[in-house]
């Protein structure tokens, strides 16, 4: 009854046919594969990570971070011996004319001589003493600091623009779904204003003005659609993936208070802020350029050895036993003490010092500001958190205002005008809770960054916010 076929060897009566529903199978499977995959990828934490081997900003940031480490190592070489291989090869001719006799009496006579010297020579040097290395030392370990302050502002940035970039296309998609709703209960109301003015129990002005309401609704549907196709391409290119669909707030949205909830513990975590550090690097690097400039003044002395291999090879005769090779080998010390160099140091020392003290009053002035930022986001988030309460009052007050509005429209004690005023006003209502909302989680975000605490851990407790 049952035909056994091996896969390796099929008969020559199956058709070819008869491999496209299992091909067919087998593609859509893989295409399942790639769905859940791809669905999975669509939460904070996996879109983060994509978006750190993407975004140009923080690969250009962390570039430049490699690039200071590597410029730290170089200037820790000046502290190190270095050696050098050294070789000349010098071709001499002598053309000359010596007396015959030593009174100069019996003539002269000519010499014509050439010679070729060649010397191989190994060279090392050791600084011992030199105050204008130890400065340029630190000062390249001090930018390496601030090039890791850098990189935390711009890992900083990718994940506030990452959050802002995911809860854009939630909001777009929460004022979409507003506008399909209001659009869909004026259409309602719109049939109901024509059966109303078909039996005369109303006029053709409540048919017109529900018409108009229904015509503006559908132009903030278009308006919405098109919004919500910009925030996606804004999140696609920002992450490097093509039709991201971030994952919808959790129902219902509960919006914890800050922690800690007093306005001086954020302030005092300012210290700590990346901008603040590096311009606390950056007065350091001027108080070195000074210690730098002032360094000129002193001496320097550095260990030198030298073996060098020489070798002479002469066709003249009067010389000739000097041909020949010889090695030689020296080590000992080198001092240098700059005497006058034109007033060139004691402007450059002035020149630093001018810069230093730039560099103190950019220092105060980044405390002032990322303090002040931290208020000013602090203010925010805690009055976004009382508007959300309220808006929700708002809302649930909407709704009832809405519901007696149409009960009252049915029993004749309202207008149509009445119900089209409450539809609105509901609709309004909850774009401004949503606004507020996603304003409240952006904020917060932003008041981490600007006081400095904010760390990829955010994004965590921030994704416990979307549905799985």
């Amino acid at each position: 009854m049952f035909q056994h076929v091996s896969p390796s060897h099929p008969t020559s009566s199956a058709s070819p046919n008869a491999w496209r529903p299992l091909a067919r199978a087998c593609a859509l499977a893989v295409l399942g594969m790639v769905g859940s995959l791809s669905a999975q990828a669509e939460n904070l934490i996996d879109l983060y990570q994509a978006a750190r081997g993407y975004d140009a900003a923080y690969l250009a940031a962390k570039s430049q971070f490699d690039a200071a480490q590597f410029k730290a190592d170089q200037a820790r070489s000046l502290q190190r011996p270095s050696v050098n291989l050294q070789a000349t090869v010098k071709r001499n001719r002598l053309d000359s004319s010596l007396p015959d006799s030593p009174n100069g009496m019996g003539g002269t006579t000519s010499y014509d001589s050439t010679s070729t010297n060649s010397q191989l020579a190994v060279a090392a040097r050791q600084p011992l003493f030199n105050q204008s290395n130890a400065a340029k030392v630190a000062q390249a370990e001090a930018s390496l600091t601030a090039a890791q302050a850098d990189l935390k502002m711009a890992e900083d940035d990718l994940v506030a623009r990452l959050a802002q970039a995911y809860f854009d296309v939630l909001s777009a998609q929460d004022v979409l779904a507003t506008a399909q709703a209001n659009k869909k209960a004026l259409a309602e109301q719109l049939a109901s204003a024509k059966r109303s003015f078909e039996v005369g129990n109303s006029t053709i002005t409540d048919t017109r003005e529900a018409q108009a309401r229904f015509d503006l609704a559908s132009a903030q549907e278009i308006a919405a659609t098109n919004d919500l196709r910009v925030k996606r391409i804004a999140l696609d290119q920002f992450v490097g993936r093509a039709d991201v669909k971030p994952n919808p707030l959790r129902t219902p949205v509960n919006l914890d208070a800050l922690a800690p909830g007093q306005i001086d513990t954020w302030v005092q975590s300012t210290g700590t802020a990346p901008m603040v550090r590096k311009a606390e690097v950056g007065l350091k690097v001027a108080r070195l350029e000074v210690d730098n400039a002032r360094a000129t003044h002193l001496p320097t002395l550095d260990a030198v050895a030298q073996v060098a291999r020489t070798h002479v090879d002469t066709n003249n005769q009067l010389v000739k036993a000097q041909s020949g090779s010889g090695t030689a080998g020296s080590i000992g010390l080198e001092f240098n003490m700059p005497l006058y160099a034109g007033n060139a140091i004691q402007n450059r020392v002035r020149e630093t010092l001018s810069l230093q003290d730039k560099a103190e009053r950019d220092l105060e002035n980044a405390r002032r500001g990322v303090e002040l930022g931290t208020r000013q986001a602090y203010s925010g988030v805690q009055s976004g958190l009382a508007q959300v309460k309220a808006y929700e009052a708002a809302e649930a007050s909407a709704k009832l205002a809405l519901e007696a509005t149409q009960l009252g429209y049915r029993v004749g004690v309202r207008i149509n005008k009445d119900v089209l005023d409450a539809q609105t006003q509901l609709t309004n209502t909850q774009k401004d809770l949503y606004k507020a909302r996603y304003d409240v989680i952006i904020g917060a975000i932003k008041l981490r960054q600007a006081a400095g605490t904010l760390t990829s851990d955010d994004l965590v407790e921030l994704n416990k916010l979307v549905t799985p």
